[in-house]
């Protein structure tokens, strides 16, 4: 074996994605909808050959092993049309294995693993797993139980040494008789927006706009780690079409009351999953991992509120940074590596090509004028200053769906106006939708009640209720703001804009958002970046050492 193994983990359910880990340290991830502009793209053949290899140069080197994770039976019954795409794909190493982690497992080892516990608590809640019959981890399932039954949350004991699985909840996947907190949250989305996927996030934003005692709905019915779905809600979800989302009158009340009520049940038995947890493990840390871990608003609840003392929620909890987890599933217990890579930062897109962005910005299409400023902060604080949103592409784009500095919008928190026109004008989204803030974390706690650093936008924290009139385009209805604190050690650009800005306003704000046009994805590339700045609202896009502007 080589003194630093290549491992590849590929993921193949929704929101599809590759890792490459190299070495004990080293770590590349890339989600499909990145290349293909198509959100929550699910992982299929020819992903591979079509779309990974040439994004990603490194899949060309010598690779030890490969570890593919599986939720949907359609995709793991294709296995040998995969190892065959591999097998052409890669240069797979002499009897370099081919192995398969069942999928809570691959979120586990996404969450725990690159965390800083050496020891910890394992939570993963997610819409459904892998079937009993799929397990790759010592579990017994109750006495009788079918082998199609779905895992749909999990509960660890994690060491450095071995992780130890102590419960599950098991559903039959029957949406007419659902269980479990990710189908709740999943059936609660449908019944407000029942096109499209991945509308979690809008019913996370409405939730503040209602009333959780108007309609009358119970909470959900908790049972040590096993979380059911009273009657009440399967009938409110049956009745999906009179509470449809609509921007006004009685059915925005009617959506915002639903998403109010759904919100509330769905963070009382997070919190109870949790406490369950605590008391089993007696652990003070946790890790937590699977798409309810997206919930920032749920999230900030169990940071502040949760019997554990630490919570470490990496930046990719969702099925997307499940390959990340197979490249460490892998590593450690294939390979027998201890890995020391940790996810202390979240770009671990491909290395940037500088002869791309230099030809990206030598063939600008018509509009568009580019220019390299001696001072390129000085000037992108100056279109702040005046009111522009400004576009900043540089350097390995992040791996989760926050844009956290790499692929982001940046526009002027103390404008009132600033959220309306980012939302219709920009992103082509909802009204109600909030933008996040930005804050140099030496600054934090003067604008916002933390305790700690936020560096992933992870979760919701108060606003403190004196700054709230000063930053209109980042506090929420209810007060909150999902904030991304800013140090200079992985950040230096964001660092460098931040400090020139609160030296030019006194303020150490700024709006953050992520870099796209309506219903796409982040961009990779420096063209997505700048057709971005080009169909949309947006007025500027920062592109290290250039400044593009629209010509008018």
């Amino acid at each position: 074996m080589a003194d630093f193994p290549i491992v590849i983990g590929i993921n193949r359910t929704q929101d599809g994605s590759i890792a490459v880990a190299v070495g004990e340290s080293g770590m590349y991830s890339l989600q499909k909808e990145r290349i293909t502009r198509r959100k929550h793209h699910w992982g299929r053949l020819g992903d591979l050959p079509d779309r990974y290899l040439p994004a990603m140069p490194l899949l060309k080197e010598p690779v030890d092993l490969v570890v593919e994770g599986y939720s949907s039976d359609t995709e793991i019954e294709n296995l040998e049309e995969y190892h065959e795409e591999l097998r052409e794909t890669l240069s797979l190493k002499e009897g370099a294995p081919i192995v398969q982690v069942s999928h809570h497992l691959s979120h586990l080892y996404s969450a725990f693993h690159p965390s800083p516990f050496e020891q910890a608590a394992g939570l993963v809640v997610d819409n459904q797993g892998s079937r009993v019959r799929h397990f790759t981890e010592p579990f017994t399932p109750p006495p009788g139980a079918s082998p199609d039954l779905l895992e749909v949350a999990s509960f660890y004991r994690c060491t450095r040494d071995g992780v130890e699985c102590l419960a599950k909840q098991l559903w039959h996947g029957d949406w007419a008789d659902p269980a479990g907190l990710g189908c709740f949250y999943a059936l609660l989305t449908k019944a407000l927006w029942p096109e499209g996927e991945g509308n979690e996030g809008k019913v996370m934003g409405l939730a503040p706009y209602g009333d959780p005692d108007a309609l009358g709905l119970p909470g959900l019915d908790v049972r040590e780690h096993e979380v059911l779905i009273p009657r009440a809600w399967t009938e409110v979800f049956a009745r999906r079409e009179d509470f449809l989302y609509e921007p006004g009158g009685e059915p925005f009340r009617l959506a915002a009351n639903l998403a109010a009520a759904g919100q509330r049940a769905f963070e009382d038995a997070l919190a109870a999953l949790a406490g369950w947890l605590h008391a089993r493990t007696g652990l003070d840390r946790l890790a937590f991992a699977g798409g309810t871990a997206l919930n920032c608003s749920a999230n900030g609840r169990l940071i502040r509120r949760s019997p554990f003392r630490e919570v470490f929620i990496p930046p990719s909890p969702h099925d997307g940074g499940t390959a990340v987890g197979c490249a460490l599933y892998g590593l450690e217990a294939v390979l027998g590596r201890k890995g020391s890579w940790r996810w202390e930062n979240d770009y671990l897109g491909p290395d940037p090509d500088e002869s791309e962005i230099t030809a990206a910005v030598g063939s600008l299409p018509e509009g568009l004028v580019a220019e390299q400023p001696e001072d390129l902060l000085g000037a992108m604080v100056a279109l702040l200053e005046d009111g522009r949103v400004v576009g900043l592409h540089q350097g390995r784009s992040e791996s989760g769906p926050r844009a956290l500095g790499n692929r982001s919008i940046i526009a002027d928190p103390r404008r009132p106006d600033i959220q309306d026109y980012v939302n219709y004008e920009v992103k082509g989204r909802e009204w109600f939708r909030p933008l996040a803030p930005l804050v140099l974390a030496e600054h934090a706690q003067r604008f916002f009640e933390v305790d700690r650093a936020a560096p992933f936008m992870q979760y919701a924290a108060d606003v403190r209720p004196e700054c709230r009139e000063l930053l209109p385009g980042v506090t929420h209805v209810d007060g909150t703001a999902r904030l991304q604190t800013v140090e200079p050690r992985h950040t230096p650009f964001l660092h460098a804009l931040l400090t020139r800005w609160y030296e030019r306003t006194g303020m150490p704000v700024l709006i953050n958002t992520s870099l796209n046009g309506p219903g796409q994805p982040l961009t990779e590339t420096p063209e997505h970046s700048i057709d971005t700045l080009r169909t949309t609202g947006m007025h500027a896009l920062v592109m290290p050492p250039y400044l593009i502007r629209k010509a008018d």
